[in-house]
């Protein structure tokens, strides 16, 4: 029993430990917000963080947790990306069934329970609301780990004017999709992830052939959920190249043009 305790310590997530901002630091300013999901559970809610003070508009990220809702790993990774002077929201497929447990376990058991046609549509939703927030500039990306990985594929074939994505290590959009996707894509993979890499070489191909401008990375010794640095299964280096390459699309794509739109009185 004290084995079997010890390995599901060693195995657990790490949320204090990683935590990397505050969720009262002063340099930002977040909170939960519910919004409308008419074609979807009805109603959503989510974390949504931004800078404290700055500039006038803020380019925008949505962010799809993994197969757990939205736990405090995820809401640091929205923080993060507020420092880094984005809005970033990230709703809680979970939040129709009362919300993120608290527990991981209890969580996947959860998830399994959702109407993931609604759950889909849920987080279209989100993506309207993010759009719509107070001093964003119009410009969106996506970046989803896991399943949210596949959410990111997913969203990018249904939101035309999403400017980027980056999915990490998540199924494929539907390939009979691929041609709707106008963002411009960063597909992480890890290199030991057989259920996830089968899908690759099709996907691709459907990415060439829609032109779909696209850079994969797949760093070598990685496992799949190789950038959540609460889990054994965290690759500091392999982490930090791919969040490296994930702000450099969105900086790249989601700032563009700023300067411009401010002074066209254009936000979209």
């Amino acid at each position: 029993a004290a084995g079997a305790s010890a390995l599901l310590a060693a195995l657990s997530p790490r949320f204090a430990e990683a935590r990397q901002v505050a969720p009262d630091d002063a340099r930002l300013s977040a909170k939960y917000v519910e919004f409308a999901s008419p074609r979807g559970y009805g109603k959503g809610r989510g974390y949504l963080a931004r800078p404290a003070k700055g500039r006038d508009k803020w380019p925008l990220v949505l962010v799809a947790h993994e197969n757990r809702g939205l736990n405090p790993h995820i809401e640091d990774i929205v923080r993060r990306l507020a420092l880094d002077d984005f809005i970033a929201f990230a709703p809680d497929a979970l939040f129709p069934l009362g919300g993120y447990p608290g527990d991981e376990d209890a969580a996947r058991t959860l998830f399994a329970k959702l109407d993931q046609g609604k759950t889909r549509e849920d987080f279209l939703a989100a993506a309207g609301m993010l759009r719509s927030v107070e001093g964003g500039n119009g410009r969106m990306g996506v970046v989803g780990f896991c399943y949210g990985g596949g959410m990111a594929n997913f969203l990018a074939t249904r939101l035309p004017d999403l400017a980027a994505a980056a999915p990490f290590y998540g199924n494929a959009a539907p390939l009979e999709d691929v041609p709707k996707i106008k963002a411009e894509l960063l597909v992480v993979l890890a290199e030991n992830d057989e259920r996830i890499n089968k899908e690759w070489p099709a996907y691709e191909a459907a990415l060439k052939a829609a032109g779909v401008r696209y850079e994969v990375f797949q760093p070598p010794g990685t496992q799949h959920g190789f950038n959540n640095d609460t889990t054994p299964r965290y690759d500091e280096d392999a982490a930090r190249e791919a969040w490296r390459r994930t702000l450099a699309l969105f900086d790249r794509q989601l700032r563009a043009g700023d300067a411009e739109r401010a002074a066209s009185g254009k936000h979209g």
